[in-house]
């Protein structure tokens, strides 16, 4: 009796244990990297806070992407488009920095959405929208143009990580769709946004 007592309680701290360990792993701080630094190395970042390390770390891989594949474009390229309905790819690269900036002003500043100055929304709202506005007016400007922008607006949300803990990611709002959304799931979706314009500048780019 004594043996099998001994057994029950053996095996039920193995299964507490074996149970535990991947829900506590999955809130567990990054490990640092172990093998240097690298576009496909995606980890914590020397200066910045694991958790921001490592989000950064993905978003400059997906901006690479990006720039990777439209570096050698044309004007004439960058300004095509497939129908009178379509955004160019140049209207996108605008559009990808000018969504940067927005949640920096959200979430950086803490300024509600649309609130910042008249001065800022003429800079960055035509390339926010887009439309019809877009497609008329965003034309005639080469590659360097649009990587100027969104080394700019990425040299800043750099600049606000540096400054920046974990604890800062978990601070939530309503947001989307009136959910509560911290800042974590707010820039997952600047990166991911991205991602969904990538795919359509490939498709751009094969029916030129």
């Amino acid at each position: 009796m004594a043996n099998r007592r001994s057994f029950l309680k053996q095996t039920a701290a193995l299964t507490a244990a074996t149970t535990i360990a991947p829900i506590a792993g999955a809130f567990a701080t990054p490990r640092p990297q172990e093998t240097g630094t690298g576009l496909y190395l995606i980890g914590p970042t020397e200066g910045y806070a694991p958790f921001i390390g490592t989000l950064l770390g993905t978003m400059n891989m997906m901006r690479t992407w990006v720039k990777n594949q439209v570096e050698s474009l044309s004007v004439q390229e960058l300004d095509w488009q497939i129908d009178d309905k379509s955004n160019s790819i140049g209207a996108m690269l605008w559009h990808l920095a000018a969504t940067e900036r927005y949640y920096q002003l959200n979430t950086f500043e803490n300024l509600e959405w649309g609130t910042w100055s008249e001065d800022i929304k003429a800079e960055w709202d035509l390339p926010m929208s887009l439309g019809e506005e877009g497609r008329e007016k965003i034309k005639g400007n080469n590659i360097d143009f649009y990587f100027e922008k969104l080394d700019g607006v990425r040299a800043e949300t750099e600049r606000w990580f540096a400054t920046l803990d974990d604890d800062w990611l978990w601070k939530s709002e309503e947001f989307f769709g009136n959910e509560p959304t911290n800042n974590y799931a707010k820039w997952f979706h600047v990166c991911e946004h991205e991602s969904n314009h990538n795919g359509q500048i490939k498709f751009l780019k094969k029916r030129m």
